[in-house]
């Protein structure tokens, strides 16, 4: 029977480039590999193949021969340099170049001793007021975490001994087996991927290395920070394992509701109640600004409820803007006045005897109110 092309055992193209190739390769491997196909015979052919056909094109020198002259280019020893008789495709080769790729899906996710002796990263939720956003703030915060163990120093054997090369996998942190045609590379199930094995556990961490232990840290607030913004702690979370780094902390900010100030973005919205004498005559008014100064804004004459007076660079300081700020947005509320005295309600009714022509919302409206009744009436 033929061999079929190499490039249709790996479903590429002529010339396609060595990632593709690779690509294509891994994807196959990992579907064809005999501990997904235990048994299956027709997989272990496959898989066979597509190693042979991986071992040709992804040397370039080899590559170029095939493409020139096919699979004759390895029949009869031409120049293939294994010599007669010799098998001239190292599947363990191949194979090892997506080794820890497959495997690392295939065990969890485990690729290796280095991965896991990082510690693992941490969260803290930090509640500020708007006033800290505005101006930024150092904040205190305590944190419970895995720190190295001081009497083991985090070796988490009992002092005076030490961690003992692994006589499992010799301190490699690995064993290998050989199944088939291949060797396969597993994580040593004695040290856990350590290489090293503590037989006298320190007492104090009973041999893990760790101890819970509330630290604390100063957080540096910068001004500007919205709801939501992280800050990285860089190694100030969990202590790493077998001497590798720390993990890092992530301190999330959310922000106080405000009493009188609205953000939104890098804006400021505050609503500032006018009596309807200020409102109807115009006048001044003294706006709060969130540095704890004030701001006067000029009320114009006839202004109305909603109407919003625009304060320019007196919002949140842009993060990271160089001195660059929001605005802040004054929104009027005209205030209608409450008990009234019978002089004040008396001088209320005769001012509004007077007030036609001066109200045209109110005179505009029940204009059209009035014709809509008349309409009305006319068609029944």
């Amino acid at each position: 029977m033929s061999k079929r092309c190499y490039y249709d055992v790996l479903g590429c193209k002529k010339g396609a480039p060595i990632s593709e190739i690779k690509s294509a390769y891994r994807k196959l491997a990992m579907e064809l590999h005999p501990d997904r196909n235990p048994g299956d015979t027709t997989c272990e052919a496959k898989f066979k193949e597509i190693n042979e056909a991986y071992d040709i094109l992804k040397d370039e020198q080899k590559r170029a021969a095939y493409d020139r002259f096919g699979h004759a280019a390895f029949d009869g020893g031409m120049g293939n340099g294994h010599g007669q008789g010799g098998n001239p495709f190292d599947f363990a080769g191949s194979f090892a170049d997506v080794f820890e790729d497959i495997f690392g899906e295939m065990m969890g996710g485990q690729r290796g001793a280095k991965r896991q002796n990082r510690g693992g990263d941490l969260r803290y939720n930090l509640s500020i007021s708007l006033e800290e956003a505005f101006n930024g703030s150092k904040a205190e915060i305590k944190v419970p975490t895995a720190v190295a163990c001081e009497p083991c120093r985090g070796t988490g054997a009992e002092a005076g001994t030490s961690a003992e090369t692994c006589p499992t996998c010799q301190g490699h942190g690995k064993v290998r087996a050989s199944q088939g045609f291949f060797t396969i590379e597993r994580t040593c199930p004695h040290c856990q991927g350590k290489g090293r094995v503590v037989k006298k556990p320190c007492k104090t961490c009973g041999g893990v290395g760790h101890v819970q232990k509330e630290r604390t840290l100063m957080v540096d607030i910068p001004p500007g920070v919205e709801e939501g913004t992280r800050i990285r702690l860089s190694g100030e979370g969990q202590a790493g394992f077998n001497g590798g780094p720390n993990g890092d902390l992530y301190v999330f900010l959310s922000v106080e509701q405000h009493p009188i100030f609205q953000r939104d973005g890098h804006d400021l919205y505050c609503r500032v109640p006018v009596s309807f004498v200020t409102a109807a005559l115009g006048g001044s008014v003294d706006v709060p600004t969130l540095d704890g100064g004030k701001v006067p804004v000029k009320i114009a004459e006839g202004t109305q409820t909603g109407r919003q007076y625009r304060v320019r660079s007196k919002g949140m300081p842009v993060l990271r803007g160089n001195g660059l700020c929001g605005d802040l947005f004054v929104e009027i509320f005209v205030e209608t006045p409450c008990k009234l005295s019978k002089a004040q309600k008396e001088l209320l009714r005769q001012f509004e005897e007077t007030t036609q022509g001066c109200q045209p919302e109110c005179e505009g409206f029940f204009t059209k109110v009035k014709a809509f009744w008349d309409g009305t009436a006319t068609k029944h």
